[in-house]
């Protein structure tokens, strides 16, 4: 199949949309498919541009899938097309023409400095303006799928539009609903507004020939707004277990997990409560410096380490100071993932509660497949609930008190966390494997277009 890949967030990027969207694009052209993507230069979660892409030039580059994780250094070369200089990134150092690549097109786009909720909007609309000429003299290469991920659903038109002219099927992946979580969280307030935008997602949602997303409460919130149950699916995140490692490596012994231990001045005998991921707006970060804060003086033995990079960066990090039994850590690369998420003896999992089955967290993934129990601030009844229940503790959100308390039940008792750490593990093989999840997703594709065998 012919399959072009729209969406504001893209690999390189470590965290989220892009990291996923990243790894089906590379997984997908292993498997034979011809894949093109169309895209913004990596910026998220730092919300700055990195050298040497810019967010004010186009860029085309050929992507070389060497792996399923995309490789943490990329080796970078310029060429000129059609007297135009362009960027080519490529993830081997003996990539050629003849490996197997695909094409990536970067389009500028305007990056707030601080982040509210019109310069949100003001940042989707800059790629979707600038994408748009893009995707429609992509209509010319005759896609047989055109897929996009919502955020951003400003795309949604352009997106519909080059598949209607190619004669591909249109698919829109919903990762978030950026429209109910803006006013939920208070980004946007105007009621006007929001029946409006509310109207506009689903008119749209409802034009594609199938829509997806990543948990059951989000595709029954799919059905409220209109899209009929036959283009319905079930897309979740997913996780490659093999590069966390085998349950058995993880119960074990393993020199990886003492190499954050040394590197951040923590014993081995302490017991790490670990937040890695997006440090953003929905994630209520704000409970772990108050509950680390709670813990200081009576459980020395315990601490926290704060891992990420993101809007919400800079007041975490404020609130931690002067705290001893707190460990900052910038975003690492995916090739250290295995063993950050393997040093901790609980993962920690914030949540607003206005953000509740808008989302489901994608850090939650590997979390489950490396085999340790997690704590989450979910209200009971929300899905995110139901699916730490058996492999962890529920925590009312934004209750610095119930979550110390948590911590303090799990870390005072092993042998709870390795049979919760288990069942998480057991969840991630039978529902989360990324040759299962990206298999389905495959067939499906095969099914909506008639291309099976092509």
């Amino acid at each position: 199949m012919k399959i072009l890949i729209y969406g504001i967030n893209f690999a390189p990027e470590l965290t989220g949309i892009g990291k996923y969207t990243g790894e089906m694009a590379d997984w997908l052209t292993k498997q034979g498919h011809e894949v093109r993507v169309v895209t913004a230069p990596p910026y998220y979660p730092a919300w700055r541009v990195d050298s040497p892409y810019s967010a004010t030039r186009y860029h085309k580059e050929i992507r070389h899938p060497a792996s399923l994780l995309p490789a943490t250094d990329a080796i970078y070369s310029n060429f000129e097309i059609k007297n135009k200089s362009l960027l080519a990134v490529t993830d081997s150092p003996v990539a050629s023409e003849q490996n197997s690549g695909y094409q990536v097109w970067r389009c500028p786009l305007w990056i707030p400095r601080a982040v509210n909720g019109l310069k949100r909007l003001l940042h989707l609309a800059s790629f979707a303006a600038t994408s748009f000429p893009i995707m429609l003299c992509q209509a010319l290469w005759r896609p047989d799928v055109v897929w996009m991920a919502a955020p951003a659903l400003m795309c949604a038109p352009g997106a519909w539009l080059t598949a209607r002219l190619a004669g591909a099927k249109a698919v829109i992946h919903i990762q978030d609903y950026e429209v109910d979580a803006a006013f939920q969280l208070g980004l946007l307030s105007n009621p006007v507004a929001r029946r409006l935008a509310l109207r506009c997602e689903r008119f749209l949602l409802r034009r594609f020939d199938l829509v997806s997303t990543i948990s059951g409460r989000m595709q029954q919130l799919a059905l409220k707004k209109g899209v009929d149950k036959a283009r319905l699916m079930f897309f979740p995140n997913w996780v490659d277990l093999a590069a966390i490692g085998s349950i058995a490596e993880l119960a074990g012994p393993r020199k990886a997990i003492d190499s954050y231990r040394l590197e951040l001045g923590i014993s081995s005998d302490a017991v790490v409560a670990l937040y890695s991921g997006n440090m953003g707006m929905k994630q209520g970060l704000e409970v772990l410096p108050q509950a680390a804060t709670l813990l200081a003086q009576s459980h020395p033995d315990v601490i926290f380490v704060f891992c990420g990079q993101g809007a919400g960066k800079a007041a975490l990090d404020i609130q931690c100071k002067g705290l001893s039994n707190v460990r900052l850590l910038p975003l690492q690369p995916l090739a250290r993932l295995g063993e950050l998420l393997s040093m901790a003896d609980i993962h920690l999992l914030p949540q607003r509660a206005d953000a509740a089955d808008l989302v489901m967290p994608s850090k939650l993934t590997g979390m489950l497949a490396s085999g340790r129990p997690v704590i989450a601030t979910a209200a009971a009844g929300t899905e995110l609930a139901d699916v730490v229940a058996s492999c962890g503790l529920i925590v009312p959100p934004e209750n610095p008190k119930a979550l110390a308390d948590a911590v303090v039940r799990l870390s005072s008792d092993g042998a709870l966390r390795q049979q919760l750490g288990r069942s998480g593990r057991r969840y991630a093989e039978q529902n989360l494997d990324v040759q299962v999840v990206l298999r389905r997703f495959e067939q499906t594709l095969h099914c909506i277009t008639g291309a099976a065998g092509r």
